[in-house]
């Protein structure tokens, strides 16, 4: 099944904030600009200056050295949109052309702007409308030169568009460029750091086990719009807690329950004739014992911690062996002690590892066909049990130390030995493993490591 991936709200934030932040700078940025451009404080077009760069063009000097006008095509579109254009051209040698009705007041000013680069010439607010001039002094074919003349003209849409990208290039993008850089560092921290609560709420929901119960996901720093979903899950957690609570109960409750009568049972058919049925009868009943037993550790393991006292190995398997041997011999069996040490101390606690050990005992007596040897073996830090029987395949040596799992659905066991016995030794810090015996079977070992061992 392929997996569905949600879109991550971190991202879409990120990505609509940028890109609302990234309307809205461009927005105010050009309108800015805008502003700023139509009152002439950064590009300032003025049509005059069009018509001077015409007449520039068009300027030249004949052989003897006179100033002339060229009739280019660029000045006689300038004419044809200006009917009423006027300019005078001069130089410093007082060469002179011009063109149009020159007004009077500005025949002769130019001499007195020899050392003025460029100039508009105009009136005050409130006197009678005149012809208004520009003045620049500009670089031709006829050699430096003075152009002077009248307002009027339209800029072309190529000088338009010149400014504009001088403009974005040199003004706007930077703006834009510095802006959106600020917003892309900036958004993700801020988002981030909003979204913080939720990543510890999440961090604190992947802890939550089965064996923690009462755990609950912390409101702290979770934002307002989340703390509806975290508060829905709290209570599903903690109406999950009492339905687990009463489950245990439950279970616990029975198993002690059918203690009574089991040991009833049990007295009765002992007490009857030596039969053909009696001993199979024994065994089933000891085998309900068992399995109420082995409820009742499996509840109690959950609910309390194990007392820790220094016991001896050697001696808790010697005790079990000689316990359940009769049982293992009824049933067909050897059965066998063996200790390569004559003491193997170690801090736990020695009931639950007594019944960890019956239960292997009683694994190997229930399915190992019947026939051969069980083995009890003691070494310094490790106790197994190995029997002859069919033994359990490979890939089912990991499962059958979940709970309820059985390896064939014949199987008269309940699937919680093995489970059992693996809590008990994970709470000595050990570990379990099986392997294949050494006449066939099965050898599973309960091993428990240096720094467990009485010091």
């Amino acid at each position: 099944m392929n997996r569905i991936r949600g879109k991550s709200l971190r991202w879409l934030l990120v990505s609509r904030l940028v890109g609302l932040q990234a309307l809205m700078l461009t927005g105010l940025v050009l309108t800015i600009v805008g502003v700023l451009w139509g009152g002439g404080y950064i590009v300032s077009l003025e049509p005059e200056d069009e018509t001077i760069n015409v007449i520039e063009n068009a300027i030249a000097r004949d052989q003897a050295g006179a100033m002339i006008l060229r009739d280019t095509p660029a000045l006689a579109r300038q004419r044809a949109r200006m009917p009423e254009l006027w300019f005078l051209v001069r130089d410093k040698d007082g060469h002179r052309v011009s063109q149009g009705n020159v007004p009077p007041e500005f025949a002769r000013i130019g001499d007195a702007l020899d050392d003025v680069g460029q100039a508009r010439l105009g009136w005050n607010i409130g006197d009678a409308p005149r012809a208004t001039a520009r003045m620049r002094w500009v670089g031709s074919a006829a050699g430096r030169v003075q152009i002077l003349t009248g307002s009027g003209g339209t800029v072309p849409w190529h000088r338009v568009a010149a400014a504009i990208a001088t403009l974005f290039l040199s003004v706007v993008l930077p703006i834009l460029a510095v802006m959106a850089l600020t917003t892309l560092v900036a958004t993700p921290i801020v988002v981030r750091r909003a979204l913080l609560g939720l990543g510890h709420a999440a961090a604190q929901a992947k802890r939550i086990d089965t064996d923690k119960r009462g755990a609950r996901l912390t409101l702290d720093q979770v934002p307002n719009e989340i703390v509806p979903l975290v508060v829905a899950i709290n209570d599903a957690l903690r109406r999950l807690d009492e339905g687990f609570d009463r489950r245990q109960r439950f279970l616990v409750d029975a198993a002690h329950e059918l203690r009574t009568p089991i040991a009833i049972l049990q007295t009765r058919i002992e007490s009857t004739e030596p039969g053909p049925h009696t001993t199979r009868l024994i065994e089933d009943v000891r085998r309900l014992s068992t399995l109420a037993d082995q409820l009742l550790d499996t509840e109690r393991l959950k609910q309390t911690a194990a007392p820790q006292s220094d016991i001896d190995l050697v001696e808790v398997a010697q005790h079990v062996t000689s316990d359940l041997a009769p049982l293992a011999i009824a049933a067909g069996y050897e059965i066998a002690f063996e200790s390569s040490v004559k003491q193997a101390p170690l801090s736990g606690d020695q009931g639950a590892l007594e019944r960890a050990l019956a239960n292997l005992i009683h694994n190997a007596i229930e399915y190992g066909g019947r026939r051969g040897k069980i083995v009890v073996s003691v070494t310094a830090s490790s106790v197994s049990v190995t029997d002859e029987g069919p033994g359990i395949p490979l890939n089912d040596r990991e499962r059958v130390f979940e709970p309820f799992y059985r390896l064939n659905s014949g199987s008269r066991g309940a699937g919680l030995g093995l489970n059992l016995v693996r809590e008990i030794v994970r709470l000595h810090d050990g570990m379990i493993d099986i392997q294949d015996g050494p006449n066939g079977g099965t050898r599973v070992t309960m091993a428990f490591g240096r720094r467990h061992a009485q010091r």
